[in-house]
């Protein structure tokens, strides 16, 4: 009976740690600029082994202005040094479309493991879902996404896209 409690509160624990993030709010001096971002404070969410992430939303006032969303990416451990000035990452998504972006590379030669993606249509990406993350440096290093961390995803996504 004891076993059965310990394995049930490490699986309930285990739930708890894998959950979605809470969502923080923000307002500039000026007030004509909101930000919503997961609360990574503790720790970033996983996107892939090795893979980690935040989305944050910036929400402008007027007319002519309109939402913009960010992706920040964070390889663990990622260290490479490239003879190149940029390098490639690339979000692929289950119906082929293709984020890129290119981080430049410091003035060292070395790229630090983290990269932003715009999102130019959240809620396209919403409905697709991210197969595979490539970083392309030195030899392509992809990061496969699971199942269960597809569906965190796509939850913090939507309460990004949903924070008021």
């Amino acid at each position: 009976m004891k076993v059965l409690f310990v394995l049930m509160s490490f699986l309930a624990l285990n739930f708890s740690v894998n959950a979605q993030a809470k969502v923080l709010t923000s307002v500039n001096d000026a007030g004509d600029v909101a930000t919503y971002e997961l609360d990574c404070s503790v720790k970033f969410q996983t996107l892939a082994k090795g893979l980690r992430y935040n989305i944050t939303r910036h929400e402008f006032k007027g007319p002519e202005m309109k939402n913009s969303y960010r992706l920040l990416l964070v390889m663990d451990g990622f260290y490479s040094k490239t003879l190149n000035s940029e390098m490639k990452i690339s979000a692929v998504l289950s119906d082929g479309t293709i984020i890129e972006a290119k981080k430049t590379i410091e003035d060292d030669g070395f790229f630090d493991g983290a990269c932003t993606l715009k999102i130019a249509n959240p809620e396209a990406l919403l409905k697709a879902d991210i197969d595979k993350v490539i970083v392309h440096a030195d030899k392509d290093v992809v990061y496969p996404l699971t199942a269960q961390n597809k569906a965190i995803f796509k939850k913090n996504l939507s309460n990004i896209i949903n924070a008021k």
